[in-house]
């Protein structure tokens, strides 16, 4: 009978503890305590400031020292980089109410997109989910843009950046969260970018304790307007930071296969546009007449030798002539032709070559007819975006994180494309690496590339992203500690 009563007691004891534990990991959809790995030593309320000097005071409860035990704790203290710490952080990514909540963010920011300079909606979201994580922030940056802190507030500092604007296109993809908004359309993959990057700052919240420096989390606008990037760094986003990371979706890969490459990765982007004046006169009589139209082709055939006959063939760069407008009566000869295009090449020294000569170029040809030219390299608007070049040693740490997150067969060192992104502006100044993640998935129909109407992904990567993020960041500090 004495047995029997011990028994009890015991068995009241334990119960007690599980009753609480559950309070205290039981959740609503804002509420990150669930994910708290220090759930086993008592904890009072703590606070921070925000940009605006708010004091928020964190809810989590008081927790006995008697709760339930996080898996993590158990696992690894990541006191080393193991992969066990990187398998924690997949796991907290891959619960079903991680998910779901990425799935909802990227939902919410893709129904109501916004274009360059114009992401207020979308930012106040993102601070809204960076208040309910108890995370820290300066805003606004660059008119809309957010920069946020995790970890100890101290050195080493290393940034994550994601992208946040829309482009102006009408979706046409049919489904339940197509654009509500007409004419424009998260088309780029940027509502996803912002997802992932929230993934991580839920995840690296929970692992605050483990950080050993401070994590910077860059919410960006205007990338695809080609200057959100330096008006970040004007306004303080790369401060104190050491290295910069950051990804984006591809349709070049299947769903959450990672793929990037040391070196140039992305090609430098220029646009030119050039006015050609002439005297106009009577078509009949082209002897009274000084005819751009004729100089205006000229150049645009001396335009393609720059490349196929002053370039090293190893050397990849490209110039297109994409727009060509002179007059609009068939009898007359007109007075001006404007004409403009691109040009990209993977390295400082050949794009500014090549801007050199395209202005040379249409020039001289436009002095060779007898008239004069112009050229507009729109450089005071930012539109020059530089290569993106992967620093080796940033490129060598994405590469063994991903590999220990997602196993080898899901790495792959990627070919260099001739497409451009704003974040070389922050490679200019940090060692950086720049990365895909794979939405590629025949059966949805994630099959079409960026900027179209018909652009989709596979939400599959989300959380793998998130990951992927997280584990860069903190294993970063980790090591750099050392």
């Amino acid at each position: 009978m004495i047995r029997l009563q011990k028994l009890l007691i015991i068995f009241s004891i334990l119960m007690l503890c599980i009753d609480r534990g559950t309070a205290t990991t039981a959740s609503s959809d804002h509420d990150y305590t669930y994910f708290d790995s220090g759930c086993c030593n008592s904890r009072a309320p703590t606070t921070h400031k925000n940009a605006s000097s708010a004091i928020i005071r964190s809810k989590t409860p008081a927790v006995s020292d008697c709760a339930v035990w996080s898996k993590e704790s158990v696992v690894s203290d990541c006191v080393i980089w193991s992969k066990e710490c990187s398998g924690e952080i997949l796991r907290i990514a891959k619960l079903p109410e991680t998910v779901e909540w990425l799935k909802g963010i990227r939902r919410r920011i893709h129904e109501f997109p916004e274009l360059a300079f114009e992401e207020f909606n979308t930012s106040r979201l993102i601070r809204r989910e960076l208040d309910q994580m108890d995370i820290s922030y300066r805003h606004p940056l660059a008119k809309t843009g957010i920069r946020a802190t995790i970890g100890t507030g101290g050195p080493p500092f290393v940034a994550v950046r994601a992208d946040m604007d829309a482009l102006p296109i009408q979706e046409a993809v049919e489904w339940e969260y197509k654009s509500k908004v007409a004419g424009k359309m998260h088309a780029c993959g940027h509502d996803a970018h912002v997802a992932m990057l929230l993934g991580a700052a839920r995840i690296l919240k929970t692992r605050e304790h483990h950080l050993k420096g401070t994590v910077v989390l860059v919410f960006q606008p205007a990338e695809e307007a080609g200057n959100g990037a330096k008006r970040m760094m004007a306004d303080g986003a790369l401060e104190d930071v050491e290295a910069i990371f950051a990804v984006h979706v591809s349709h070049e890969h299947p769903t959450s296969i990672i793929g990037s490459r040391p070196g140039p990765l992305l090609a430098g982007c220029g646009f030119f546009r050039a006015v050609i004046n002439g005297k106009q006169g009577d078509a009949g009589s082209p002897q009274r007449s000084v005819d751009p139209v004729l100089a205006a082709s000229a150049a645009v055939i001396s335009l393609q030798g720059i490349v196929s006959r002053e370039a090293n063939p190893l050397d990849s760069q490209v110039v297109s002539v994409t727009s060509f407008n002179g007059g609009d009566s068939l009898d007359k000869i007109a007075d001006t032709v404007v004409l403009g295009g691109t040009f990209r090449a993977f390295s400082n020294t050949s794009f500014y070559q090549l801007l050199q000569r395209i202005e040379e170029v249409i020039v001289e040809q436009a002095g060779v007819f007898r008239c004069s030219a112009t050229v507009d390299f729109f450089e005071k608007e930012y539109t020059i975006y530089p290569p993106t070049v992967n620093d080796e040693g940033m490129y060598e740490h994405v590469r063994k994180v991903a590999i220990d997150l997602f196993g080898p067969t899901n790495f792959r060192v990627v070919p260099p494309m001739m497409g451009a992104e704003d974040f070389s502006f922050y490679s200019q100044v940090v060692p950086a690496a720049f990365f895909y993640i794979g939405v590629r998935n025949e059966t949805l129909g994630s099959v079409h590339t960026g900027h179209s109407p018909y652009f989709m992904i596979d939400e599959d990567a989300l959380p793998m992203g998130a990951a992927a993020h997280a584990a860069i960041a903190e294993r970063y500090l980790n090591e750099r500690s050392r």
